[in-house]
């Protein structure tokens, strides 16, 4: 129904009678009634029947047109400020001015939109993601409410489940793997889930504690969930992830979608370029474990207003431990720390450091004015600029003590890079000499201490497999060298022929060594170039030449 109290003009406009009168008046009737924002120029939001349209607010009674001859009929102005009728499918919620696109950035194009009904599940949680995150980035200070019901949805548990699935692991106190989920049926226990906490009785069960040694010697923490807790984690995760991903700096690489320490080396050679050569190697001691419970659900409440979350996240950082012993530690009197295996634990972390992302980037401080960028993963960061200040120090410090954080002394150093390496990420980072000219660059590369675990584990895994046949040894082989290879081999960025011809030695000569003495114990490999089988004939990766773009070849076309 075309409203009464529009003028004659504008009614004849909406009606699709042509009109010779200035469309300059429609126009400015219609700004006059319609809103600001994602609205039409009758009013109200845009919700037409099958859109994705979703809200974060209560739903609230709307008049739908079901059929496309009850739709209102909008005109669209085009560039030559003529005219055109709209109806239906080609309706838009705002109108294109000369030189500026207003249309409405929701895809309001119905024929190109899915009915709820017909999409997956994966598309379903990416387009509650996708509006999470566009309003999160749009409204810097929005509070989010009612998040909780989205945790009960069927296919973001569905989706939560998956993603458990794929990642293994071990099992929790209760000593059930993903098999043993698997057999019992999983419908049953996302059943069981869904309605624990629609009830709000669930709790999660204890952390089981596991000691893994580091390269130093020391033993590093970790806290392995069930499974059950694992899936209610990843939920809240696939939840509350984007709305923090919009408010994280483009200097933090680690746990984030589509980050990785590759962009991280990425910053780190493009700063060096740019001239800043003096770096704060920084390294925080056991920050997992010292991450103050109070003043990180600060920070989640400046963003999530609904308390069934912040309580849900409370009972994660304070449940209870189980030491390998069988003895349990921890509990409600737990104050500090965020179990370092946990699903949610590296968002947690992130959320937390994103304090110090911002005050270096902010334009005010002390770090900007100087001219100081950092580049985070994780808890491992540097910090980089023509010049670092004994000042600068000094704030970083008291901030860090104003977050209960304290920086390890004896890993944290300051150096200059053009006169002194420094690693970071598994990379060595040093400024060398060119081969070819008397220049110089900045050579990243895998530490020899990458290198040397890599050996470690390849010697580990051909001792396992040994009498087994050719391709289950390219087999396991493969599946720790092609990972190795990924990681390591950055375009543009990173240099890895001495490391992979350092690799290819080893293997070739190790291979050997190991089928020569096996002479009591027959092996197909034995006495056999056993390097050159496994690769020609079992498929064991050439590390001399994965994943580079072009590999060389001599003057017969073949491979060197």
């Amino acid at each position: 129904m075309i409203a009464t109290n529009l003028p004659k003009v504008m009614k004849s406009a909406m009606l699709g009678i042509t009109t010779d009168v200035v469309p300059a008046a429609i126009r400015g009737k219609m700004r006059r009634h319609g809103r600001r924002g994602d609205h039409t120029d009758m009013g109200g939001p845009v919700r037409w029947p099958g859109s994705q349209t979703y809200s974060y607010k209560r739903k609230r009674s709307v008049v739908r047109p079901y059929r496309e001859s009850d739709m209102p009929i909008v005109p669209k102005i085009s560039r030559h400020d003529k005219l055109e009728g709209g109806k239906g499918h080609c309706l838009q919620t705002r109108i294109r001015r000369r030189g500026a696109s207003l249309i409405d950035e929701r895809n309001c194009n119905l024929q190109e939109m899915k009915k709820r009904k017909d999409m997956s599940d994966a598309e379903r949680l990416q387009a509650l993601q996708r509006k999470l995150y566009l309003l999160a980035k749009q409204e810097p200070k929005y509070r989010f409410y009612s998040m909780y019901d989205k945790l009960t949805s069927g296919y973001v548990l569905r989706e939560a489940w998956l993603q458990v699935r794929a990642n293994g692991g071990a099992a929790g106190v209760d000593g059930k793997m993903i098999g043993n989920v698997e057999h019992e049926g999983v419908e049953g226990l996302l059943d069981q889930i869904a309605k624990e906490l629609q009830e709000e009785t669930y709790r999660p069960q204890a952390v089981k504690r596991v000691m893994i040694p580091k390269a130093n010697g020391k033993l590093r923490p970790l806290g392995i969930p069930t499974v059950k807790d694992r899936i209610v984690q990843t939920a809240c995760k696939l939840i509350i992830e984007p709305i923090f991903e919009a408010d994280f700096q483009d200097s933090s690489h680690g746990f984030r979608p589509k980050r990785n320490a590759a962009g991280a080396l990425e910053q780190i050679k493009e700063s060096l370029r740019e001239g800043r050569h003096e770096i704060l190697d920084a390294d925080l001691s056991s920050y997992f474990d010292t991450i103050p419970h109070d003043k990180l659900l600060v920070l989640l409440e400046q963003r999530i207003s609904d308390m069934r979350v912040i309580r849900l996240i409370t009972l994660w950082l304070k449940s209870p431990v189980q030491e390998e012993d069988g003895k349990i530690t921890g509990g409600k009197s737990n104050t500090k720390g965020t179990p370092q295996g946990g699903v949610i634990s590296p968002l947690l972390a992130n959320i937390y450091l994103n304090l110090i992302d911002k005050i270096v980037s902010d334009e005010k401080r002390l770090f900007s004015k100087e001219g100081i960028k950092i580049i985070r993963y994780a808890d491992d960061f540097v910090m980089m600029g023509r010049r670092i200040s004994e000042e600068a120090i000094g704030y970083l410090k008291d901030l860090l003590g104003r977050m209960e954080l304290t920086l390890n002394e004896e890993k944290t150093r300051r150096i200059n890079a053009r006169e002194e390496s420094f690693q970071f990420l598994g990379f060595q980072i040093r400024y060398d000499k060119s081969i070819h000219d008397k220049g110089r660059f900045w050579n990243i590369a895998p530490s020899p201490k990458s290198i040397s675990k890599l050996k470690e584990r390849i010697r580990v895994e051909r001792g396992k497999y040994v009498m087994c046949p050719g391709e289950v040894i390219a087999a396991k082989l493969n599946s720790i060298l092609k990972g190795w290879l990924n990681y390591f081999t950055i375009p543009g960025v990173s240099y890895t022929k001495v490391a992979r011809n350092d690799i290819d030695y080893y293997l070739r000569e190790s291979m050997w060594r190991l089928y020569r003495r096996k002479s009591q114990r027959r092996s197909p490999l034995y006495c056999q170039e056993a390097y050159q089988r496994l690769r020609h004939k079992f498929g064991l990766v050439d590390v001399r030449h994965y994943g580079l773009r072009v590999a060389p070849v001599n003057a017969n076309g073949r491979r060197l």
